[in-house]
């Protein structure tokens, strides 16, 4: 093992040289843009929460996929705001592990979440006859649990083996704590790290989507031999899942390619949009498009706004 330093902070070089007027216009987008999550995300789960008419298995997990933008937004955006208003790129170490375990947690969460949801869907239109005896109040809960849980430990292992690294460096191109930059770091050995971090890829991502892709193959041919309104109902429920999936999925690829191949060359400014944009636009997508396009929560939200404007 090679001797390294005991760093009490890490570099992210990741921002740009900007002046102080942009820095100040980038937190206020910044702050708008968290506000919004934090007001659209949470508004949503008070819906859920309180009416009846929403207590089913999906509207419980697009609950828990609401959460889980708050959680993984919180892990971000509140560090992007102190940097950017102090111009000061340095974070502590501690901090640096924190953020990156609740950013990866979020990431494996919202990938367990999405596979579940496809789970329920593929129930709700193969077999609609036994969907309530499947898909159950106990069982939606213990899922729900399920995926939390699994996606904490699973990375609470690898998160052991990382905090154990003596880092040879402290400079990461980077706007956030990124844990395969922070084992590149280090000076000791790290093919266990590396192992046994492909292992929860898979497990976390690999896997879900492999179920997602099943659930939805399975859908398809159910709904070929459905008639037309049947057809448009069944596929307008799936389509919010559909574009939430590819849009957070298209994220992570394009984040891990270019994270991973630090030879491909591209502007500083579309390196930062390419790895925060899984975790900036999907916290802001999924409310947009499962209060728009669901019209159940679309019809409970017009009834709270009636109901709020009556009363006043």
């Amino acid at each position: 093992m090679e001797n390294g330093a005991n760093f009490t902070y890490i570099r992210l070089t990741g921002y740009l040289n900007l002046d102080f007027k942009m820095n100040y216009f980038l937190f206020a987008v910044i702050t708008v843009l968290y506000s919004t999550i934090i007001f659209a995300n949470s508004f949503l789960i008070g819906v859920i929460c309180s009416a009846k008419a929403l207590h089913k298995p999906m509207y419980l997990f697009l609950c828990s996929l609401f959460v889980n933008e708050l959680y993984g937004s919180t892990a971000l955006f509140p560090s992007l705001q102190v940097n950017l208003i102090l111009n000061n790129n340095e974070i502590s170490l501690i901090y640096c592990y924190l953020q990156i375990f609740c950013l990866y947690t979020y990431a494996m969460i919202e990938f367990c979440n999405l596979a579940v949801m496809s789970f329920d869907r593929f129930v709700s239109i193969c077999y609609p006859l036994q969907y309530n005896r499947i898909m159950t109040p106990f069982r939606v809960g213990v899922l729900i649990a399920l995926v939390w849980s699994y996606c904490f430990i699973q990375f609470l292992i690898l998160f052991s083996f990382n905090s154990k690294l003596q880092l040879c460096g402290n400079i990461m191109d980077k706007v956030w704590c990124d844990n395969y930059l922070l084992v590149k770091l280090a000076c000791s050995k790290t093919s266990l790290n590396n192992t046994y971090g492909i292992y929860v890829n898979v497990m976390t991502a690999m896997i879900p989507l492999t179920l997602i892709l099943y659930s939805y193959t399975r859908i398809l041919r159910i709904c070929l031999s459905f008639t037309k309104e049947a057809k448009q109902k069944a596929l307008s429920t799936c389509a919010p899942h559909i574009i939430s999936l590819l849009n957070f999925s298209l994220g992570c690829f394009f984040e891990t390619i270019q994270s991973r191949f630090d030879n491909i060359r591209m502007p500083a400014l579309l390196r930062i949009i390419i790895s925060v944009y899984f975790l900036m636009f999907q916290p802001v997508l999924s409310p947009i498009m499962y209060g728009i396009r669901l019209k159940n929560i679309r019809q409970v939200c017009k009834n709270l706004v009636v109901s709020k404007v009556g009363i006043t």
